[in-house]
């Protein structure tokens, strides 16, 4: 499988910068795939202040993603977006890999 990027949407970019200008001790949000979820895999978001040497690091404004080399495999193509609707705020994931996912949007399969 190829590891073609991914990227940040401008929603996100700016939800990611102001959640770490009041996490001063965070500086960077990992985004990761886990087994598990009601569709096989699940997304993970955690702000950290550590990067390893296999992420991607994409970084937009003054907001920092770190992506690790084997969720990377899952994501690839993928865009990081902030949605903002009348059913709430939440991050999401627009994985082309996925062939289904869940209501949620944190759960999908490949």
């Amino acid at each position: 499988m190829t590891q073609e990027t991914v990227t940040l949407s401008d929603a996100a970019a700016k939800r990611i910068a102001t959640i770490l200008q009041t996490e001063k001790d965070k500086s960077a949000m990992r985004v990761s795939v886990e087994g598990g979820g009601c569709s096989g895999f699940s997304y993970k978001f955690d702000l950290v202040d550590t990067e390893n040497d296999d992420d991607l690091v994409l970084e937009k404004g003054n907001a920092k993603v770190l992506i690790d080399s084997l969720s990377l495999v899952y994501m690839g193509g993928s865009e990081i977006d902030f949605v903002d609707n009348l059913l709430g705020q939440s991050f999401q994931i627009k994985n082309p890999n996925a062939v289904a996912s869940c209501g949620c949007g944190t759960s999908f399969s490949i």
